[in-house]
């Protein structure tokens, strides 16, 4: 819905993932679907490494009223969006409180120490699990697995995009996607596009 009211003002969104899943793609297309509803917003990023595969998590911070920070204080993100899990309980850890949302792909990637066995790595549902007594507001979806339905894995992000619109707490709806993404690619590619946000849409 495109009228959705913001809980709070500004209101705090982080997108997480890993080098390669596209989430700063996510995070500029949702700031410019906000910013051209009259929102104001400041985008901030970091890197946890240079190359494919390092933490990436991009701020959001939604205002009505005045640009915030670009950074978002610790232990005041309202909403996180992971497209990886065990990224999520990073941020979690760091930005969130118990009236954080969470919306997270159950997927793992694994890191290279963990493929080599230097690292172990969480199973998934003893993070969810984790996640659950901290959150009153979780959902985990293997969004992953629609993507790679789709026939592309890279649509993961989108997937996770259309989850979020789905939970109806940002001002978005399918048709500020679809002309958002359409000044992103190529004629061909939109369908898929849409596809892909419709799945993720479904999946909450």
């Amino acid at each position: 819905m495109s009228d959705v009211k913001l809980a709070k003002d500004p209101y705090n969104v982080i997108i997480t993932g890993v080098g390669g899943q596209g989430n700063v793609l996510v995070a500029r297309l949702l700031g410019g679907m906000l910013a051209k509803k009259g929102f104001l917003v400041a985008i901030g990023e970091t890197f946890g490494a240079s190359q494919r595969g390092g933490s990436v998590m991009s701020h959001l911070r939604i205002s009505r009223l005045a640009v915030a920070s670009p950074q978002i204080p610790r232990g005041r993100a309202d909403v996180i969006v992971s497209l990886e899990p065990a990224e999520a309980l990073r941020v979690l850890a760091l930005y969130g409180n118990p009236g954080t949302m969470l919306l997270t792909n159950s997927h793992p990637i694994y890191p290279v120490g963990v493929i080599k066995g230097e690292l172990v790595y969480p199973p998934v549902a003893e993070m969810e699990a984790a996640i659950t007594q901290i959150l009153p507001t979780a959902y985990f979806i293997d969004a992953t697995a629609r993507a790679l339905a789709l026939g592309n894995s890279i649509l993961v992000n989108i997937v996770m995009l259309g989850a979020l619109g789905r939970l109806n707490v940002v001002p978005f709806n399918r048709e500020d996607f679809q002309e958002a993404i359409a000044l992103r690619l190529a004629t061909g590619q939109l369908a898929i596009n849409l596809k892909a946000f419709d799945e993720g849409y479904g999946m909450v």
